[in-house]
Formats: structure tokens, sequence, C-alpha cells
């Protein structure tokens, strides 16, 4: 007699799950007794955007798929690959799919569209400007030498924290009620990069300053770090006000109010990973 398994007891694939949302979407899954399938080249059963016959098997047996793409769904034939990983997670009877989306990037519409047609229940999270780059991400070396370079002049931007993205994340993948929602998610108030410069400052007990470039000599700075100088149109183009509102999709999702930029700090900093303190003894040493 055929025993069919319970659906609950069926996995969630993680795309990305190593990196600053995926990973906390895994953790937070585990913690709350779920089955995950971390979808990464290192994994048990390897996931790779670029080899498309990871898909199928990283897919198998799953009940749902959180979806990130890196460096970003704006970036050209993205939503190419988007639209077919769809169908091969619709072939393989996927249930539901979250898409991490970027805030007012037109780029990424037709990925989230894909989404949407894919015959899954789906939830759509839009955002932009994780708190978590300045201690994990490209902006941790800025921070540590004391100097923020990025050619964002005076605009403001709402910081959301990647716990509040990975809550919503995993509150859409694991609750009813989400289907069918696009949640743009923001944090509590707009900041301009002076703002967090200062914020930063506070919780390090250090002077940290912004110093706004071009986005010429910002090109050379993400060479210099291996990053692709896509990153400048897109940093330029989310920069120029589009974003600058708040929002209220952490509230919806979750029912509470999202993490300010300064506690954030704050939890960052005891945890030591400003501290120039062994720099300057080697230096001197």
């Amino acid at each position: 007699m055929e025993i069919n398994q319970n659906p609950e007891n069926l996995p969630i694939l993680v795309i990305g799950a190593t990196g600053k949302t995926g990973r906390r979407v895994a953790e937070k899954l585990t913690d709350k007794g779920i089955n995950v399938r971390g979808g990464s080249r290192t994994a048990d059963i390897p996931f790779d955007w670029d080899l498309k016959e990871t898909w199928a098997p990283a897919l198998a047996g799953t009940r749902a798929a959180y979806i990130t793409y890196y460096p970003d769904l704006a970036f050209p034939g993205v939503s190419e690959l988007i639209a077919e990983f769809c169908e091969v997670a619709k072939a393989n009877d996927v249930k539901r799919l979250v898409l991490l989306s970027g805030r007012g990037e037109e780029g990424a519409r037709a990925s989230e569209v894909s989404v949407e047609n894919s015959g899954a229940e789906w939830t759509v999270v839009r955002c932009n400007w994780f708190n978590q780059n300045f201690d994990e991400s490209f902006f941790l070396e800025p921070v540590l030498s004391g100097e923020i370079a990025i050619p964002a002049g005076d605009a403001v931007e709402p910081f959301i924290d990647a716990n509040d993205i990975a809550d919503v994340a995993v509150a859409a993948l694991t609750e009813d009620g989400h289907h069918g929602e696009v949640y743009e998610l923001s944090g509590p108030r707009l900041l301009s990069f002076t703002d967090v410069a200062a914020e930063l400052s506070d919780a390090t007990g250090r002077h940290i300053k912004y110093a706004p470039v071009s986005p010429e000599e910002y090109a050379a700075v993400l060479a210099e770090a291996g990053l692709p100088e896509d990153f400048v149109e897109l940093f330029t183009m989310i920069l120029d006000g589009r974003n600058a509102s708040l929002t209220d999709g952490v509230q919806r999702a979750l029912g509470r109010e999202p993490k300010d930029f300064g506690d954030y700090a704050r939890e960052a900093a005891a945890t030591g990973v400003w501290d120039t303190s062994d720099q300057l003894a080697a230096q001197n040493a």
C-alpha cells in the first residue's frame, strides 16, 4: 500500500543559504523544526544558477523555495533564468515560492512576474540597502577604515535589517495568508549616508565619515574589490530618490515594527566586528 508523505515534512529549498538573508532564513526555519535544503554550490545537493542541470535535483521533493539571486535580479539576463527556474519548480510540484526582489528596481519586475505566473503560491519581498552591508559585506572595510565612499550624494534610504527580511520570508514560506502579497520592506527611519556615518560613529566610539564620490571614482573602488561594475549603475539608479519613503511591509507581514538602524549598529558593535584595536596593535608592533 502506498503511503503519502506529509507535505509539512518535505524540505524547503533556500537558495543562497550562505548569504545574508538566506543564512538567516535557513537558521530560522531550522529553529522552527523545519527541514531545510541549502541551495548553494557546496551543498550536499548542489545548486548553481550557472548550471541548470543542478536545478531539478535541488528542487526535487521540496514543498517550497526561497529564491535569491546574486548579484542582483536587475542585471541583464536574470529574468530569463528566473522564468526557467519557475518552470522547473512547477515540474517538480513545488507549492510555494518566495522571491527576494529589489525595491525600486524596474529590471527586477520581469522576474517577479515569472514567479507570479508560476502556478505556485507566491510572495514577493522587496527591499533595499541592508543594515548588514556595513558589517558582513562590502561596507565592512570602509567602516573599519573610517571612511564610507559611495556616489550617494544627499540621498536618504530606509535601511532594512536582514533579520526582518528573513522573518518576513519565513512567514511567507510557512504560514497561510501571504499568497499574492508584495511586501515592500523598510526600516523605521529615512537616513542619509551622513546619518549612517554618525550612527556608526556613536556605536563604535570612532569617527567614521561619509565621503561622496563620483560614479567613475566608485567604479574604480568596485574593480579593486572585485565587485561587478554593474553595481555603479544600480546604485546610481536606486539612489535617485525613488526609495526615499517608508513602507509598512514588515508591519503587514509580521504585525510588529522593523528594527532601527541605531539598534542594529549597537548590536553589531558589541560583537567586536568593527574593533580596530587588533589592527592598530599589529601596525605598532
